[in-house]
């Protein structure tokens, strides 16, 4: 008997039919989202690998390119509560998770709590980069505990919960890096990349036309956490749980097993939530393609998105203009993986 608010683990039996289902579901919606956003294929992916991970993603590319338009088109086909918070630099940290505010009625005055646009399941903080990191930090706690405290009481937030952030590249004018503490939060860091000219050529079409595309609404909160749930009871094997581990310590300069490009370029690696992002990922490749159990090449695949934002570079990475993406692909050659 499990206990009470655990999930009762299915039947041997049952697993390939929710694999399955699982499958098909996540087709259906690369399928409908597909209906609205033109390519950005790994973008997509990655949107609902992080979504059924339990974690949230960070959208970074060229203003233009449609990553407010892929976070919307993901709330309008989940039927779940959507909010979409504009950051600009007099944003204030109550701006987003809410305040009290004095309410009088029949000749009294109350402070009563007015929940603020994070209280959604899909949150959009639209060019986050563009706040201050005072109101970046606002978002914290609820992107890692569910919930937000406000004089003294926290408060939780809806379940799912979902941040999708954008942010243009930090060498643009009027932006601000994020906290390491904030980037250690997002499952995924995505690049977004421009169209080719094909591709352009329908995004023109689609949006040069009368009619705009419509999607439908396929799934509610409790089938998303039923697939959440899933993701969970997917089997690793310890060696593949293992070597997320050797990838994680070979970011470190400071390990014995660091990668050299590490060591030359890396003041800060990754740490423990990245390996706990990547085992989880892996999970939800694993699923979406079909498989009840986690191979090598799925953790392969997601360690890019998981690392690419958790590495922080010294003076020469900087200096040097190092792209994080190569030293992650030197980690991956130093373990064989």
């Amino acid at each position: 008997m499990s206990s009470e608010g655990e999930h009762d683990v299915p039947p041997a039996a049952d697993i390939g039919q929710q694999v399955d289902e699982f499958c098909a579901d996540y087709e259906a919606l690369k399928q409908e989202i597909g209906k609205v956003v033109v390519g950005q294929k790994d973008a997509v992916e990655g949107v609902l690998t992080a979504l059924f991970a339990g974690g949230h993603v960070l959208l970074e590319g060229a203003p233009g390119l449609g990553k407010t338009l892929l976070a919307r088109t993901l709330a309008d086909v989940l039927d779940l509560e959507f909010r979409r918070i504009q950051f600009t630099p007099d944003l204030m940290p109550a701006d987003v998770i809410g305040t009290y505010v004095v309410m009088e009625s029949h000749g009294k005055r109350t402070f009563e709590f007015q929940q603020g646009p994070l209280f959604a399941n899909i949150v959009l903080a639209d060019q986050v980069n563009r706040a201050t990191p005072k109101t970046q930090s606002a978002m914290l706690e609820g992107m890692q505990e569910g919930g937000a405290t406000v004089a003294n009481r926290t408060y939780p937030l809806p379940s799912p919960f979902f941040l999708i952030a954008t942010q243009n590249p930090l060498e643009m004018e009027g932006t601000f890096p994020l906290p390491e503490a904030q980037l250690d939060r997002f499952t995924f860091k995505l690049l977004v990349r421009p169209p080719s000219e094909s591709e352009l050529d329908e995004i023109v079409a689609r949006t040069t036309e009368a009619e705009e595309p419509v999607v439908e609404r396929l799934f509610d909160a409790k089938r998303i956490l039923d697939m959440c749930d899933l993701v969970r009871q997917v089997p690793i094997a310890a060696e593949i749980r293992r070597a997320a581990v050797r990838i994680v310590s070979a970011t470190q300069p400071g390990s014995p097993h660091a990668a050299e490009k590490a060591k030359q370029y890396v003041q800060f690696g990754a740490g423990p939530r990245a390996a706990q992002a990547m085992v989880l990922t892996a999970k939800v490749r694993a699923l979406t393609a079909g498989r009840s159990n986690v191979s090598a090449k799925d953790l392969r695949a997601v360690t890019p998105a998981v690392l690419r934002h958790r590495l922080i570079l010294n003076f020469d990475g900087q200096a040097d203009g190092v792209d994080p993406d190569a030293i992650v692909e030197d980690v991956l050659q130093s373990i064989g993986k």
